[in-house]
């Protein structure tokens, strides 16, 4: 078991050509934590006294800034994680910011360039390069991309995508075992035997994506994503199997509905995503809370989905996208906010080994035919799973010879065949019962001749005073 808090990084995005820059400080400390510092610019609107706060300072993990590549991004956030899903730990890593911050571009990537890519085509890279290293166990590794969009779960790399509307896909739905495990109806789990395929499958689902042009971003992703890779490994021989799975989040940006500036359908669209958001952060506050009983997971379809990764059975990171420039302010703040209280949130990693009960069945049958031979080479007889003839007529003698001897110091020695002694007790159980049947018969019959004779006597002591009288 492995028991720590989320880890929480923060990554600054790279001004644009009209972007006026926040100001702000990074304080990467190797020892210990990463700090950010933000100043909000004094509002001469405000008057001459102005009594709101103009610093904030937030701790982080690390902290990487404009001039971050790809590649240490993936490095230190998420291939740790991808080192302990293949060693049979649940993961999580998941990107939080607003419209236009570079969520989708640390997760998945750009297109541009080779060097652009995000986390999860690297993860992919990394973990089957991994396992063609690792020829000591056998591994299976399996995909699913969800997407939950106005609250409503999707299947992305299902093949109707493309011809059908999304109001006619079949909803991808959340169904609860008595343990409390949560079940997706509806999501396929589709297996990739190499990178190809696997990378073939998120640009699949990628494509299926709901975007929109909005104010705030050109191509804003209009829901959560969760790309999740399943591997199941177990040794030549062995019956238990490792089974683990690591989700790759994309959360749809985090602003007020006001500084979207749309209207109609993507309206509609942003409260429901500001709604699941509001629901995630209420879940984050209860699992900060200590002596909290209830956390409130079923609220939406994302918390439930994620109830593992948060303040469960998981190793998880988040990374704050931040767009530091001075209109989104306000912003970045409400960002390192929520992060502040994410890494407060202790998760508890359980290895998940189980049994195969084909190979378990399999494994006890060679076992108990090894001690059948062996049982053989001992008595220098071989045992079948019956007596024959010829051994329960032995056996009635023995039995009929105990009991008839009147010496209380005999014993009835049949050796150490659990058979033979089974039918001993079998055949002595059945004697026992029938002499306490013969007994009942007998008592039976003297309190029928009991009660005769006092008939009988009451007849005569009838007739004798008859005669007196």
């Amino acid at each position: 078991m492995v028991k720590e808090t989320i880890r929480v990084y923060a990554r600054v995005k790279p001004l644009g050509r009209r972007q006026q820059a926040g100001i702000y400080s990074v304080d990467n400390d190797e020892k210990s934590l990463s700090s950010l510092e933000i100043i909000v610019p004094r509002d001469l609107a405000d008057g001459f006294v102005n009594n709101k706060r103009e610093s904030y300072k937030f701790k982080f993990q690390k902290i990487f800034d404009q001039e971050a590549k790809q590649d240490v991004v993936f490095d230190t956030v998420a291939k740790p994680v991808a080192e302990c899903v293949l060693a049979g730990y649940n993961g999580t890593i998941f990107a939080y910011g607003q419209t236009g911050s570079g969520k989708t571009f640390t997760i998945t990537g750009g297109a541009e360039r080779y060097s652009d890519r995000g986390i999860i085509p690297r993860t992919l890279s990394y973990i089957f390069d991994q396992l063609q290293k690792d020829s000591s166990k056998v591994y299976t590794t399996h995909v699913s991309y969800l997407e939950i969009y106005n609250e409503c779960g999707y299947d992305l790399l299902d093949s109707r995508h493309e011809a059908s509307r999304l109001e006619d896909m079949p909803k991808v739905t959340i169904m609860e075992d008595p343990d409390q495990n949560i079940h997706l109806k509806n999501l396929s789990l589709q297996q990739a035997t190499n990178e190809e395929e696997a990378l073939n499958l998120l640009f699949l689902g990628d494509t299926n994506r709901m975007i929109a042009e909005t104010p705030m971003n050109q191509a804003s992703t209009r829901s959560h994503c969760i790309f999740t890779i399943h591997i199941s490994s177990k040794e030549p021989g062995s019956a238990t199997i490792r089974h683990s799975k690591l989700h790759l989040v994309d959360l749809a940006g985090s602003e007020r509905v006001a500084k979207t500036g749309v209207g109609g359908h993507l309206l509609t669209e942003a409260k429901y995503i500001n709604l699941s958001l509001h629901y995630l952060e209420q879940v984050i506050i209860a699992l900060a809370e200590k002596n909290r009983s209830h956390i409130p997971y079923r609220n939406s379809m994302m918390t439930s989905v994620l109830r593992d990764s948060l303040g469960g059975n998981c190793m998880t990171t988040m990374i704050a996208t931040l767009s530091i420039d001075k209109r989104n302010i306000d912003e970045s703040i409400s960002t390192c906010r929520f992060a502040q209280r994410v890494a407060l949130i202790k998760n508890e990693a359980v290895l998940n080994e189980e049994i195969d009960p084909r190979l378990m069945i399999v494994q006890l049958k060679k076992e108990i035919q090894e001690l059948k031979d062996e049982l053989a080479l001992v008595t220098g007889k071989q045992r079948t799973s019956e007596l024959s003839q010829e051994e329960l007529l032995q056996l009635d003698e023995l039995i009929e010879a105990f009991l008839e001897d009147n010496d209380p110091d005999s014993i009835l020695d049949v050796g150490v065949d659990m058979r033979k002694i089974k039918y001993c007790f079998v055949h002595l159980k059945v004697f026992l019962l029938n002499i306490a049947e013969a007994g009942e018969e007998e008592l039976k019959k003297l309190k029928e001749l009991l009660q005769q004779r006092d008939n009988e006597i009451s007849i005569l002591y009838e007739e004798k005073n008859n005669i007196w009288v």
